[in-house]
C-alpha cells in the first residue's frame, strides 16, 4: 500500500474518524487542552487519546505545547483555512441548485 504525502489527504483523513472529530471539537470550543482531558469527551482510553491526537499531530491540525509535564494541544489556524479552501473548491465543483418557489394551493372556502 502506497505511503499517502499529499497534506491535503492527510488533513481530511486526519479529521475523518469519530474519535479525531470529537478531539477536534473539543480544541474549537477553547484555548489549549491538555492531553489528559481527552478521555472524557471521546470515551477511549488515554493510549488510544494518544494515538489520535499523533495522527491529528502529523496531518497538521493541532500544535502543541508543553506545560510543566503536561502537553496541550490547541488548532493550527493554517489548516482551519486549508480546510475551508478544500471545501470552498468542492462546493464550487458541485453547485446548489437555483431555488424554486411553489405555488401556494388554497384550501376550498
Amino acid at each position: 500500500m502506497k505511503r499517502v504525502i499529499d497534506p491535503d489527504v492527510l488533513l481530511l483523513q486526519g479529521a475523518a474518524d469519530p474519535t479525531r472529530l470529537a478531539i477536534l471539537r473539543q480544541l474549537a470550543a477553547g484555548a489549549g487542552v491538555c492531553a489528559c482531558d481527552f478521555t472524557a469527551c471521546c470515551d477511549v482510553a488515554q493510549p488510544t487519546v494518544s494515538h489520535h491526537l499523533k495522527v491529528l499531530r502529523e496531518a497538521g491540525w493541532v500544535s502543541t505545547e508543553r506545560r510543566g509535564s503536561n502537553i496541550y494541544y490547541s488548532l493550527n489556524p493554517a489548516a482551519i483555512e486549508r480546510f475551508r479552501a478544500i471545501a470552498g473548491e468542492v462546493a464550487r465543483m458541485f453547485p446548489l441548485p437555483a431555488a424554486r418557489s411553489l405555488p401556494v394551493i388554497q384550501p376550498p372556502a
